[in-house]
C-alpha cells in the first residue's frame, strides 16, 4: 500500500511509432488489478496531459469461454483517453499497451487480445529485432508490433464545414476533400511537402463538425515513404497528434486505391514524425499497422 492509503497503480509513458526516444506519439499505460469508475480515468487522463492515456485490465479464465483467437493469447479490457474525452480507437496508445506488455513480461506470449469500444483487437509482437537498441544508448531487445485494426471507409462529402478551413489552407492546392466513417475530413494537398509546411488555424478546424481532420499528401520521390499525413483534434483537446494510428485506417485504405497497392509505408509529418507499415487487407474490412515503440518512463500511480 502507499503511503497515503491508496493502491499503487503501474504505469508507463511510452513514445509509439518510432524507435527513438522523444518521437512519435507519447501515451500513458495504466495497468489497473481492479475497477476504475469513468471519472477516475478522465481525471488521470488530464494529469497525464497526453494525447492519450490507455487504462488495461487483465481478462482472467478467458481461454475456457471461447473468446481467446489463439490459445497463446492472452486478453485484456483496454480502454483509451484524450484529457478531456473517451475515445472509440485509438493506434498509438494500443501500440504502447501491447510494448508495455510485451517489454515488461506482464504476458508469457507474443499476442495479446484487447476488449474496446471497436471491438476484439489484436496485438502481435515482431522479433528479431536484436540491434543495439537507441534508448539512451543501451542495448535493449527491439521488436515491432502488429495491431489488427478496422478499416475506415473514405467517401464524398458536400460539407458546409469546409469554406471554414480556407484560411489554413491558404495557398495550398487542395486535391480532394473527403469524409471518413470516423467522422473526419481527409483533404489531400498535392504534395507531401505542403502537408509538411502547412500552419494550421486550430480556432477554425475546432468550429469544424466531427472529430478532427485528416490532411494528407504524396511522399517526396526517394523518401522512402508513400505518403505523409497530419491529423488535428483540437475537439478531443488535442491541436496536433503526433502520429495516429486510427487515423491511418483510412488513410491506408485510400491510398491503398490511388497507388494501386495494398502494401504502404506513411510518414506522419508533426514536429515529432512518425513511421507506419501499413498492409490493407483486401477483404474491405481490416488493416494491419506495424510499428515500434520506446520506453521513456515508467512508475507508480498512488491516488
Amino acid at each position: 500500500m502507499a503511503e497515503n492509503g491508496f493502491g499503487s497503480i503501474r504505469y508507463a509513458v511510452i513514445d509509439a511509432f518510432t524507435d527513438q526516444p522523444f518521437r512519435g506519439n507519447p501515451a500513458a499505460v495504466c495497468l489497473l488489478e481492479e475497477d476504475k469508475d469513468t471519472e477516475w480515468m478522465q481525471t488521470v487522463a488530464a494529469e497525464f496531459n497526453l494525447s492519450e492515456t490507455a487504462f488495461l485490465r487483465r481478462r482472467e479464465n478467458t481461454h475456457q469461454n471461447g473468446n481467446a483467437l489463439d490459445n497463446d493469447a492472452e486478453e485484456f479490457e483496454l480502454r483509451w483517453f484524450t484529457p478531456v474525452t473517451e475515445v472509440d480507437l485509438c493506434g498509438h496508445a494500443t501500440l504502447a499497451s501491447a510494448h508495455f506488455l510485451f517489454s515488461s513480461s506482464l504476458v508469457n506470449c507474443n499476442l495479446v487480445l484487447f476488449h474496446t469500444r471497436s471491438g476484439a483487437l489484436t496485438a502481435l509482437k515482431i522479433e528479431g529485432f536484436n540491434k543495439e537498441g537507441k534508448s539512451f544508448g543501451s542495448k535493449t531487445e527491439r521488436f515491432a508490433i502488429e495491431l489488427n485494426f478496422p478499416q475506415s471507409s473514405v467517401f464524398d462529402c458536400d460539407s458546409s464545414d469546409v469554406p471554414l478551413l480556407s484560411n489554413s489552407l491558404k495557398g495550398l492546392e487542395v486535391q480532394s476533400i473527403k469524409k471518413t466513417t470516423s467522422n473526419d475530413l481527409l483533404i489531400e494537398l498535392a504534395s507531401g511537402e505542403q502537408v509538411e509546411s502547412l500552419q494550421p488555424q486550430f480556432d477554425e478546424i475546432q468550429k469544424l463538425s466531427g472529430r478532427g481532420v485528416i490532411v494528407t499528401g504524396l511522399a517526396p520521390q526517394q523518401s522512402g515513404f508513400d505518403f505523409y499525413s497530419r491529423f488535428f483534434c483540437p475537439q478531443f483537446g488535442i491541436n496536433e497528434d503526433p502520429v495516429c494510428g486510427s487515423a491511418h485506417c483510412a488513410l491506408g485504405p485510400y491510398w491503398a486505391t490511388k497507388l494501386g497497392k495494398t502494401h504502404l509505408v506513411a510518414y506522419q509529418a508533426s514536429k515529432r514524425g512518425g513511421k507506419l507499415v501499413l498492409q490493407v487487407v483486401e477483404d474491405g474490412k481490416r488493416i494491419l499497422l506495424q510499428g515500434e515503440a520506446v520506453n521513456v518512463m515508467s512508475g507508480m500511480l498512488t491516488a
